[in-house]
C-alpha cells in the first residue's frame, strides 16, 4: 500500500492573513487569491492526470488546526481508510473524525512532536 503520494497543501496561521497574503504575493509572487488568502499550484502527475497543491493562510484564532503549531501540512494519499487503519495498528495518534467533502476525503494524525497532519484522498 502506498502511503503519501504528494503534498496536497501547506497551511499557515497568521495574525493578519490578508496582510501576510499581500506580502507573499508582492515579494515572492505567490498567486494568493485576494479574498480567500489561498493560492493554487497546478501540476501534472508522473502517471498522468492533473495535480493540485493548495497554499493557504488561516487566522491564528481559527480552530481548524486543532493544534498550537503555526503550520499544518496536507499530504495526498490514495486510500485514506487503509492508511488510517495501518497507522492505528502502528500506534500512531489518529483522529476519529473523517470528512467526506466534494473536494475529497480528509483525515488527521498527530506526529510524535504534536504536529497535526492532514491526509487528503482527492476525489476519483
Amino acid at each position: 500500500m502506498k502511503r503519501v503520494t504528494g503534498i496536497g497543501g501547506i497551511f499557515f496561521k497568521a495574525t493578519d492573513p490578508a496582510g501576510l497574503a499581500r506580502w507573499y504575493r508582492e515579494h515572492l509572487g505567490v498567486p494568493v487569491d485576494e479574498d480567500a488568502s489561498h493560492a493554487l499550484f497546478h501540476w501534472r502527475e508522473d502517471r498522468g492526470g492533473d495535480g493540485l497543491t493548495v497554499w493557504s493562510l488561516f487566522d491564528r484564532a481559527d480552530g481548524y488546526f486543532r493544534s498550537d503549531a503555526p503550520f499544518m501540512v496536507n499530504y495526498r494519499v490514495d486510500d485514506l481508510d487503509a492508511l488510517l487503519a495501518a497507522l492505528r495498528a502502528e500506534g500512531v495518534v489518529v483522529d476519529e473524525r473523517v470528512d467526506d467533502l466534494p473536494e475529497g476525503r480528509f483525515g488527521w494524525v498527530t506526529d510524535p512532536e504534536g504536529n497535526r497532519i492532514e491526509l487528503w484522498q482527492p476525489p476519483r
